[in-house]
């Protein structure tokens, strides 16, 4: 260990050493929180010490090893493990927000999950964006990986809405946070040139992964749920319960450019679930309308004197088959082939 005192160097690994041991005395009341302040002291020490001393990062493979030695049977002293420590640590000590303070989000998930947002995110805003969605939402590691790499804090509560004139402050600030604009379909594959049952079709095979685009919350009723109204039938899309807005949440889907008529459509439809299915204490209903493009502009015209909530969103696909990938609905001429063979 050239330009290191041994003797400075023993007393450092036996700082660390009691500090571990300290740790273990409490793991087992509350391991995750005790194991991150255990790795955030390492970090915090680590740092502090070659400030002090001018040691460079060499000096981490040497502690590494050390501790294993001493440590035999505890995980997580591997070199790339202490160099996530001191990383961590040195995101997270540029907040403006104390430590104790941070106790409320970064020690309250996983370190795998504290490891992901360190590794994909520069910014702190938004790491404690995805952190706090984590805890609101109980993200696996997978799943939060996912939101950051589909850009999650660049989407939600972006769809245009008219929430703030259609209803209460507190149920429109949550519904506005609810809806996304664009939503991610990436998880569907579908022909270049698809039809809305396709389409349909495809979120219906994939609902587990809809759901979560979706977000927390949405509890699925029905597809096609028929509506009689007046005596006459009528199809909703999608028809969703919202556990967190308490209330009925109908989605509508286009897959061309929005049209002013479509949001016509949907206050209908919206009025029918109010008076149909809505109970005593349920919320209003809200409408999303996910269509292939919008025009703002439009959209915002067309929702200006609508009477009902609702929000329009674009959706986004990423694979795409061919133009000349036959769909998976029957054409008329091979209907017409299979009745004429029988």
């Amino acid at each position: 260990m050239p330009n290191i005192k041994i003797s400075e160097y023993k007393e450092f690994i036996l700082t660390i050493k009691q500090k571990i041991q300290s740790s273990q005395i409490k793991a087992s009341i509350k391991v995750n929180i005790e194991l991150l302040k255990l790795y955030w002291d390492i970090g915090e020490m680590i740092v502090n010490k070659q400030k002090e001393s001018s040691w460079g990062d060499n000096i981490i493979t040497n502690i590494s090893r050390d501790l294993k030695v001493e440590f035999p049977n505890i995980k997580g002293f591997s070199k790339s493990n202490i160099k996530y420590m001191r990383q961590w640590y040195l995101f997270f000590s540029k907040s403006q927000q104390p430590v104790a303070q941070l106790e409320n989000s970064i020690f309250q998930i996983p370190w795998g999950h504290n490891i992901a947002i360190i590794t994909k995110i520069k910014d702190i805003d938004i790491a404690i964006f995805y952190i706090n969605k984590t805890i609101e939402n109980s993200y696996s590691r997978a799943t939060l990986k996912a939101q950051i790499d589909n850009q999650l804090h660049l989407r939600e509560g972006k769809a245009i809405t008219n929430f703030t004139k259609k209803l209460p402050k507190i149920h429109s600030e949550l519904a506005i946070e609810t809806l996304k604009d664009p939503y991610k379909f990436d998880f569907l594959t579908l022909r270049e040139k698809y039809n809305e049952v396709e389409l349909e079709d495809a979120l219906m095979e994939n609902m587990t992964k809809f759901l979560l685009e979706l977000g927390q919350g949405f509890s699925f009723v029905g597809r096609q749920y028929k509506l009689d109204v007046g005596g006459e039938k009528f199809k909703i899309d999608l028809l969703f319960y919202h556990i967190k807005l308490y209330c009925y949440v109908v989605v509508e889907l286009k897959v061309v450019d929005f049209k002013p008529e479509f949001a016509g459509k949907l206050n209908f439809y919206i009025s029918a679930v109010d008076g149909e299915l809505r109970g005593e204490r349920d919320n209003p209903t809200i409408g999303i309308l996910i269509c292939k493009s919008k025009n703002d502009t439009i959209v915002e015209y067309s929702l200006k004197d609508i009477n009902k909530p609702m929000g329009v969103s674009e959706y986004q696909l990423t694979q795409i088959l061919p133009k000349e990938f036959k769909s998976s609905l029957p054409s008329i001429e091979d209907i017409e082939e299979e009745l004429g063979s029988n």
